[in-house]
């Protein structure tokens, strides 16, 4: 095998597959990318059996060939190369010259015979949507997800499509997470669950463009994303997502409207007193013209007031500061509306049209005056 092409073509396409890449595997040809040149195309893929990735380089091929080549290693040198063209070739015995410039390095290449492909799955159902929309949802919900496998379907995400709404859902046992699009085409019901990591990676990739699509294409056991000549395969979590509809409450005793940079900003600074591994909670006192914001740990304390419209009762309720903090810094609108039904209950942040919807369960506290 030999092929030539430039430094930044092959950075990118390395950089890309890598993420598909285990971090620990006991099969030694997981840790390889394979550099596929059989065919008129330069393709790039990783495969921990679990995610898939798959992408085209551009370049020339002067001796078609396929080879598998430690992701790491090749990763490490490729960033280091000047920014030249790219020289690649194998020989027999699978010693592989990687040069460029007066660089030139040898290194041994693994079989290609025995890495193992992505699935090939037939690909029937699917929607668009545009990247910089697919890549905002991610991050509008991502944060959400659990951060272990005590309960797997809550390290994934629910893609539900219904018509011509797609609703992205996460949940941790704390909060939830909703986002609502609008399709650009109806399509019919589909319901799964994409596991986070998938998503993470998918995110790091996509360019944000509101011009180039993304396909996603469902199945009974895969997700496939399809976008700028890479294609994502990743398994799907098996189970029944949580009844979220039974979760949420249209009931509310009091609503506030406030500045959303404000009471970021308020929180942000509250949390300058708590020290790693706190669980201090942010106390929001719900006044009829402004609320108060208290914080207090063992650093000290911190007391400050927003302005804000409120209709209803007058509240006193405490929440852990990160999970607010997590919601509001994903929210674009300038204004928030902010709705509590009591102490003890969930607070739901949401627009009219609850194109999102943030619930966060609150926190007991002890007032200190």
């Amino acid at each position: 095998m030999k092929l030539i092409c430039s430094k930044a073509n092959l950075l990118n396409g390395v950089n890309t597959v890598s993420k598909a890449v285990p971090n620990k595997t006991t099969m030694s040809i997981l840790e390889c990318i394979l550099i596929d040149a059989s065919e008129n195309k330069i393709k790039l893929i990783a495969n921990d059996t679990e995610l898939g990735i798959e992408t085209v380089v551009t370049g020339i091929i002067e001796e078609k060939g396929k080879i598998a080549l430690d992701a790491k290693i090749l990763l490490d040198i490729v960033r280091k190369l000047p920014d030249s063209d790219v020289t690649i070739e194998c020989d027999s015995s699978l010693k592989t010259y990687i040069n460029c410039g007066k660089a030139k390095f040898t290194i041994i290449a693994k079989p290609a015979d025995e890495f193992t492909y992505l699935p090939d799955i037939e690909r029937i159902d699917s929607i668009s949507v545009s990247q910089f929309t697919l890549k905002e949802i991610i991050r509008q919900t991502i944060f959400s997800i659990a951060d272990n496998d005590n309960n797997k379907i809550m390290t994934g995400e629910l893609f539900e499509v219904s018509g011509d709404v797609l609703k992205v859902v996460s949940l941790d046992g704390h909060r939830i997470s909703i986002r609502k699009i609008n399709l650009k085409t109806s399509y019919p019901q589909k319901k799964v669950i994409v596991p986070g990591k998938t998503l993470n990676e998918i995110s790091k990739i996509l360019s944000g463009d509101t011009e180039k699509e993304v396909k996603i294409f469902f199945t009974g056991k895969h997700i496939i994303f399809e976008f700028d000549e890479t294609v994502v395969v990743s398994r799907l979590i098996e189970g029944e997502f949580f009844k979220i509809d039974q979760m949420l409450s249209s009931d509310y005793e009091t609503k506030l409207t406030i500045n959303k940079k404000e009471l970021l900003d308020s929180i942000d600074r509250a949390t300058l007193l708590v020290k790693e591994g706190d669980k201090k909670p942010i106390i929001i006192n719900i006044l009829d013209e402004n609320i108060e914001l208290k914080m207090n740990s063992t650093v000290g304390s911190m007391n400050e007031e927003i302005s804000v419209t409120k209709q209803g009762k007058d509240i006193m309720i405490g929440f852990n500061p990160k999970f607010m903090l997590d919601a509001l810094r994903v929210i674009d609108d300038e204004e928030i509306d902010i709705y509590f039904v009591n102490p003890k209950a969930p607070c739901f942040i949401k627009n009219s049209e609850e194109s999102y919807i943030y619930m966060v369960l609150p926190v007991n506290f002890t007032t200190v005056s």
